[in-house]
């Protein structure tokens, strides 16, 4: 346990960044699949269950929020932010345990939306502080396999959470399910506790005169100074344009895979648990390999170029898939659609959040990385609880032909503007 020192090891990064983000799966899969397909098959109105899942994911559009104050307070005899990871792993697992109080998920929807968006809370925060580190500990020509771990690891960690904690409840109950999902965040808890950063970094605080840890406490950057560097880099006109292509690719994303999930459901009466399955089950292994192929092709082919082909192959894809609606009530096609459609956020986020690292600026990566993810997440619940409304006027293949052209539109933006402004990368300098 000795020579767990993140800054030293190749393999330990990738291992430790994978296990990081199965972390953050396992509750995702569970609340934002496992549970919303529960209750669209228990009969709730589309508006109800959209706004169940934009309030759970509403906590993770803060971020920009808890960014600041993490890069603020970075510092610690523990690591740089690994306080941060460690004290919201702990609360995010404990707030899980607050689910052990649902019996019946419909008649105490309140009790339980109250429990997931507390754990939705402090796991954002975690996020912030792990996406930090990545940035600060992770080299330049790592960074692509490293987000494919990252991306695979939330991948795993979602199938676990969407097909084994649905299984769980439609066999054993929510209760069973919601202490198994707790009982695996306590455990990845623990683990965290012994892996540092740098070799000189202490796995328990010691409480008392430290004036090595007061010295690296000095290094903390006035608030001020934060906002105002924070604010100057994701208004540079270069960046903000980069940015605006991915999160608007993310929306049309979000949109059209919520509005399949509620089609078969709804309209052609696939059970929830049957759903849940597919989407958490069969097909992650070959989406897995995946993630590990663009992440290889993200640090070799260039992260850029691999997201213009990513947003061709997915922009056609819902044109032709959509274009054949009519065939979705064979069961073959239906299943083969969702099946593809479960990589499409994974290879996004395997091109996309390299470029977004490498936007980032020293000593800001945490505030500046964080915000771009809570803009992201932020489409992500417009698009859930737009689409629910949307759903009451159009269909679902008309939702998804629309956010088709949209991508391919976005696509040909990006290609215009490729030349003529090429995507900034900030000279990377030591955080410690």
């Amino acid at each position: 346990m000795t020579h767990l020192v993140l800054r030293e090891s190749t393999g330990l990064r990738y291992f430790t960044f994978f296990y990081l983000y199965v972390m953050q799966g396992i509750p995702a899969g569970f609340g934002l699949t496992a549970v919303v397909n529960y209750l669209t098959g228990r009969g709730l109105s589309a508006t109800t269950v959209a706004s169940f899942s934009a309030a759970v994911g509403l906590p993770w559009t803060l971020q920009f929020v808890w960014g600041p104050l993490i890069d603020k307070y970075q510092e610690s005899i523990l690591g740089q932010r690994k306080q941060w990871v460690v004290l919201t792993q702990l609360v995010a697992a404990l707030a899980s345990l607050a689910l052990l109080l649902v019996h019946d998920p419909v008649s105490q929807l309140r009790l339980m939306l109250l429990a997931f968006v507390v754990h939705s809370v402090f796991a954002s925060i975690q996020d912030a502080s792990v996406d930090a580190i990545a940035i600060a500990v992770v080299p330049e020509q790592e960074r692509g396999r490293v987000n494919a771990f990252m991306r695979g690891g939330f991948l795993l960690g979602s199938s676990l959470g969407a097909a084994g904690l649905s299984w769980m409840l439609h066999h054993y109950g929510f209760f069973q399910a919601a202490l198994a999902q707790s009982v695996a965040l306590l455990a990845f808890t623990v683990l965290t506790f012994f892996i540092r950063l740098e070799r000189t970094d202490r796995l328990l605080p010691r409480f008392g005169a430290v004036p090595a840890a007061a010295r690296r406490n000095a290094d903390n950057p006035p608030i001020r100074w934060l906002f105002r560097e924070l604010y100057r880099a994701i208004t540079e006109p270069r960046t903000l344009r980069q940015f605006s292509v991915i999160a608007l690719t993310y929306l049309c994303f979000g949109v059209f895979g919520w509005a399949y999930s509620y089609h078969l459901i709804k309209e052609l009466h696939w059970s929830d648990s049957r759903v849940s399955m597919l989407q958490g089950s069969w097909g992650s292994a070959a989406t897995l390999c995946l993630i590990v192929a663009g992440g290889v092709l993200a640090d070799r082919l260039g992260a850029a170029r691999l997201q213009r082909r990513v947003m061709l192959v997915l922009g056609s894809f819902l044109l032709l898939f959509c274009s054949l609606s009519f065939l979705w009530r064979h069961e073959a096609v239906a299943t083969l659609g969702l099946l593809l459609w479960n990589m499409a956020d994974p290879s996004l986020s395997v091109a996309a959040l390299p470029l977004l690292m490498a936007l980032c600026r020293p000593r800001i990566e945490g505030s500046q990385f964080t915000t771009y993810m809570a803009l992201v997440n932020l489409c992500g619940v417009s698009g859930s609880y737009i689409t629910g409304w949307a759903l009451q006027v159009v269909s679902a293949p008309v939702l998804g032909l629309g956010c088709g052209l949209v991508v391919l539109g976005l696509l040909g933006l990006l290609r215009r503007q490729r030349q003529a402004f090429p995507v900034p990368v900030q000279p990377r300098v030591s955080a410690s």
